[in-house]
């Protein structure tokens, strides 16, 4: 982490992209977030869906009422300058912006808000084996939240208190991941990936209602496996479908498309990567890799 750090318009030294203890931020969570990936293709350097992603960091903000001094636009561009100046051709990007220094009290609407973009070198995020093997995940003791409790929309820092929870248990118990079911016991999504399950070749997915976050990979995978032919269905799915599905995996920019191999200890399959979860990550990785892009998600960064 030595690159220069995009910090409310300029691009600055890393240890100098620094905010005070006095942030309202750091007492309340508002802040919002977004994680983004470049790539490596083999036609160039390319950040995925860049626009999409900024668009949902400024919708974000709108939900909690920050007003982020950028346009969508300018923050597009300054991604691709910190990328530039940091000299990477492969990198996640993480924007964020939060509510700084004034009134230290739960209003925050005379504090300042700030912006920041920085970038950095991240591998698979469940581990580079796990795109193949799969992981090992449970069923977590912690729900999703409810509906008109926190906005599940907004891609919040304080909404991934939940999701802290749901990892920190899963890995102290021995799994790489937790599924998180809603209020009524339906399957939401993992602590920070998004779920879909296969069996009989159709694709469920839990829908938006259910107060998960809707992924842009979500979104590109349901375009994707749409034009293989495969139907997608959106709707409540219950636990135990978990456990008799032929296929499962995550989605997500920086899990990308990981296979799941058990559920509570549950085969799923044949305990590894299924041939329609392989399928679409060939299609996945035909747009991110190989630069292949016939939806237009790719956005070139010259220079790197």
């Amino acid at each position: 982490m030595e690159h220069k750090i995009w910090f409310n318009g300029e691009l600055i030294p890393y240890e100098k992209a620094t905010v005070h203890v006095l942030s309202h931020a750091l007492h309340y969570g508002s802040s919002v977030f977004e994680g983004i990936r470049c790539y490596r293709t083999e036609k160039g350097s390319a950040i995925f869906r860049l626009e999409e992603h900024m668009r949902r960091l400024v919708d974000s903000a709108r939900i909690y009422r920050m007003e982020i001094p950028y346009s969508q636009e300018e923050l597009c561009t300054a991604a691709v300058k910190t990328i530039q100046e940091a000299k990477l051709s492969a990198c996640y990007i993480r924007p964020l912006v939060w509510r700084g220094m004034g009134s230290l009290g739960v209003n925050p609407l005379k504090n300042t808000v700030e912006s920041m973009i920085a970038v950095w070198e991240w591998g698979a995020y469940l581990g580079p084996e796990a795109l193949e093997n799969g992981v090992d995940v449970q069923v977590a003791n912690w729900n999703r939240m409810a509906p008109n409790t926190f906005p599940a929309l907004a891609k919040a820092g304080g909404n991934y208190l939940n999701a802290q929870l749901v990892k920190m248990d899963a890995v102290l118990k021995g799994f790489d991941e937790g599924i998180m079911l809603n209020v009524n016991g339906y399957v939401a999504e993992g602590s920070g990936e998004n779920l879909f399950i296969i069996r009989d070749g159709i694709l469920y997915t839990a829908p938006t209602g259910l107060s998960i976050l809707p992924g842009i990979t979500r979104d590109s995978i349901i375009t994707i496996v749409q034009e293989m032919g495969m139907k997608v269905v959106e709707g409540q799915i219950p636990r135990e479908a978990l456990y008799i599905a032929d296929e499962l995996f995550f989605t997500g920019t920086a899990a990308e498309i990981t296979p799941i191999r058990s559920v509570d200890h549950y085969k799923i399959g044949s305990g590894k990567r299924g041939p329609l979860t392989a399928a679409i990550q060939d299609k996945f990785f035909d747009i991110v890799v190989r630069g292949e892009d016939p939806y237009g998600w790719l956005t070139p960064v010259p220079g790197v």
